[in-house]
This record gives C-alpha cells, sequence and structure tokens, in this order.
C-alpha cells in the first residue's frame, strides 16, 4: 500500500522547544518573543501546509501561550517534559476527529504496535478493540494468560491497575497491560453488566498466524486450519500449511477443510486477500475499498489457488473481525463456503500505519471496505450460515467435547463431502 507521511520536523520542534524552556528561565518575556519568533515559520510549515481552506482562522499562538502559562504556574514543575507535552498536543489533535481507529503512536507505542503484527511480545495475551468507544477484549489468544485467568472475548476492561480507562486510548490501555514477564497487571473487567477483579501474570507471548491440525471422524479426514492473526508471518505460514494440505487432498487422505477464523482480530488488509486467493478462483472479487474521495479499489485474486475444489466451512464468533471478516465475508459470498458459529465483531474501515519523524507512527482510517455483494458490515458484523453458541464455563475453557460450534462444522462439512 502507498504511503503518505505528514511533513513533521519531530527533532527539531523538541530541539525549539528544549530551547525555549531554557530561555524561559532567563527572562519569561524575552523567552515568550524569541519562541513565538523562532518558530513561527516551522509551525507554518507543519500547520498549514494543508488543503484546508480554514487554516488562516487558526492563531497557532494559543498553543504558546497554554504552553508558557502552565511552564509558569503548574506546581509539578517535574511533569513539564518538552517531549511528552510535545506528543500529548499530538494525540490530542488526533483524537479530536473522533474516530477510535484513527490516533497517533509514540516511538514505543509505535514499536509495540509492530511487534503484535510480528507475533512476538510481553503482556497478556489478549487481542483489545473498541466497542462504543469503550475498551474490549476482542479475544485472548489461545493458552495465554489471559485466557488462563478468565477473561474472554466481549469483556469491557474498565480499569487497569485501579486507572479507569475512560479517557485513554487503545494504545495507552494496551501499554499500561503490557509490562515485563513475570510481573502482575490487575483489570476490571465488566462482563454482563457486573465488575470484578482479575490478576494476571505477564509472559512473553509467541503468536503463530496459522496452525495446522487433524480431526479424523469415520471415514473422513478433516484439515482443521486456524489462522490467529493476519501478520508479518501469516502469509509465509499459510503457504506451509497450504502445501500440506493440497499434497494430502490430491493423493486422498484429506477430504475437506475447517477454516476457523475464530477469536481473529484481523490485521494486514492484504494477508487476508493473499489467503482467500487460494481459496477463490483467479479474478474473482475478494473485497472493495472506498475512500472518502468517492475513489474505489477492488482486491481481486490475482494468481491460480491451490485449494479450489476442496470442501470447506468456516468458522466465525465475535472475536473475528476486520480483515477475518473479509476473508469469511467474501468465501460467503462467492458461495465458496457456509459460516458456523457465531455473528462476527463488525469493524468494516481500512487503516494505513504510518510511520513518522523519530519512531512515532499514526494510524489514520483511510477508507471503508465492502463486501463482494456489496455488505458494509461495520457495527453490524456477519452473521453465520448456522448460528450455534458455545457456552462456556466459569473456567473460561472450551474443549474438544464441549466445542459445539466445530462439532456443527464437522457435521455440516461430512454432509458437503458426500
Amino acid at each position: 500500500m502507498k504511503k503518505h507521511f505528514f511533513p513533521l520536523t519531530t527533532t527539531n520542534i523538541i530541539l525549539i522547544i528544549s530551547f525555549a524552556v531554557f530561555l524561559f528561565g532567563s527572562g519569561y518575556k524575552y523567552a515568550q518573543w524569541k519562541f513565538t519568533s523562532d518558530t513561527h515559520n516551522v509551525f507554518s510549515s507543519i500547520f498549514y501546509n494543508t488543503s484546508n481552506k480554514k487554516q488562516d482562522s487558526v492563531d497557532f499562538q494559543l498553543f504558546w501561550d497554554t504552553w508558557n502559562k502552565l511552564e509558569q504556574k503548574f506546581i509539578s514543575k517535574e511533569k513539564l517534559d518538552p517531549e511528552t507535552m510535545f506528543y500529548g498536543a499530538i494525540k490530542g489533535m488526533v483524537a479530536s476527529l473522533d474516530d477510535p481507529y484513527t490516533f497517533f503512536l509514540t516511538p514505543k507505542e509505535n514499536q509495540q504496535s509492530k511487534d503484535d503484527l510480528g507475533g512476538k511480545f510481553q503482556g497478556i495475551g489478549a487481542q483489545l478493540g473498541l466497542k462504543d468507544n469503550r475498551v474490549v477484549v476482542i479475544a485472548p489468544l489461545s493458552n495465554s494468560p489471559a485466557e488462563q485467568a478468565g477473561v474472554r472475548a466481549g469483556d469491557f476492561i474498565n480499569k487497569v491497575d485501579g486507572k479507569s480507562t475512560k479517557d485513554l486510548t487503545l494504545f495507552e490501555t494496551v501499554a499500561k497491560i503490557r509490562g515485563p514477564e513475570n510481573t502482575k497487571v490487575v483489570l476490571t473487567l465488566e462482563r454482563k453488566a457486573k465488575e470484578f477483579d482479575v490478576s494476571i501474570e505477564r509472559k512473553e507471548i509467541l503468536i503463530p498466524s496459522v496452525e495446522l491440525s487433524y480431526v479424523a471422524t469415520g471415514s473422513a479426514r478433516l484439515a482443521d486450519i486456524k489462522i490467529n492473526q493476519f501478520g508479518d508471518t501469516t502469509n509465509a505460514e499459510w503457504n506451509s500449511a497450504v502445501d500440506e494440505v493440497a499434497s494430502a487432498y490430491a493423493n486422498g487422505t484429506v477430504d475437506g477443510i475447517i477454516l476457523d477464523v475464530r477469536d481473529n482480530p484481523g490485521g494486514y488488509l492484504e494477508s487476508s486477500v493473499y489467503v482467500a486467493s487460494d481459496l477463490l478462483k483467479k479474478g474473482q472479487e475478494v473485497v472493495r475499498q472506498e475512500s472518502s474521495d468517492g475513489s474505489s479499489k477492488s482486491y481481486k485474486v490475482q494468481r491460480d489457488g491451490k485449494l479450489l475444489t476442496i470442501p470447506m466451512v468456516t468458522l466465525i464468533n465475535q472475536g473475528s473481525a476486520s480483515a477475518a471478516e473479509i476473508l469469511a465475508g467474501a468465501l460467503r459470498d462467492h458461495g465458496r463456503t457456509k459460516l458456523v458459529g457465531e455473528k462476527s465483531f463488525g469493524k468494516g474501515s481500512v487503516q494505513e500505519a504510518l510511520d513518522l519523524k523519530g519512531g512515532a507512527g499514526l494510524h489514520v482510517t483511510i477508507a471503508k471496505w465492502i463486501l463482494p455483494n456489496g455488505d458494509w458490515i461495520n457495527g453490524t458484523g456477519i452473521e453465520p450460515s448456522m448460528k450455534v453458541e458455545n457456552m462456556i464455563d466459569e473456567e473460561n475453557t472450551v474443549t474438544e467435547e464441549t466445542d459445539k460450534q466445530k462439532k456443527k462444522a464437522i457435521e455440516v462439512l461430512l454432509q458437503v463431502i458426500k
């Protein structure tokens, strides 16, 4: 995807800010004059180099007036860190757009985001999102500390170590939950309008993108492909699984596929298109992206897939989001699969991840995506062909014996094979 960089000169600005703070110690009036004079051209290039026709009405002197008053009046001088204040100002600007999926990342937060998609980090092992502007658990990862502590998909996180998440961004919440291995974090969760605390010990989390196993039932042998997320390693891991399954199907030792995208929070759009391209015919549309300027881009299958004829069923639930919904929805719309499980999460917007100066980042909503049949599922999700709900016990465990959704998928798939 083409990247567009916002022309921030972070290093220069921080140096200017630091210089101004130094001058303030020598005399407020002189510093105020010098600071305004030296930075006028810099901030003109940053804030006025846009196509916004209202730019002339913005008097940025208010920013510096506020900055200087804080320097002069605020009682806790040790908290007046120029870099933190600078990043906070940018966060506020981005947050004013009132889009929960458009946010600014400090260098540390941006690296955490990259680590997530790389499949390795230290934390509790839960994918978080936003629902009704509240931080919600999309899904705990399999065998993670979060899952073992009883965290469930759909739980709202109201507090982290006693601090409310109400005024925190998603990434600020994630940053507070993250921490060194073998340390603990206390989450205040809300489930069915009831609050309770859960103490979780952080561990190093390793997330395989694709897991392949087999299910033997009667005379049939089924490949069970679980896609946990669409990240940096997904395509390579998918290729390995596909080669094995395609070979087994060709020699008659595998009869069908259960494609499991339950509790998959999404990731790279292009990766979901790549996976779909082994299951749909060349030229078929996977998803259409529509931008605010009225332009659109269609993502179609560009190669000859290896699993075009093998019978399959797809599992979804409320933790299936974004790129996972694109894959499941495209397969459904082209009649390639039946969907079994629960209604999906319902995230139908596209974000572009931009790397900025100094390691900072910006995730910005650039478009909405539309399924091949024209559905925009934002906020509504995808309804399964056959709705089956797993009854999770107080231990938050689902075993092969109690997984009603998978049992139904097997039953449906066996009917297709016959």
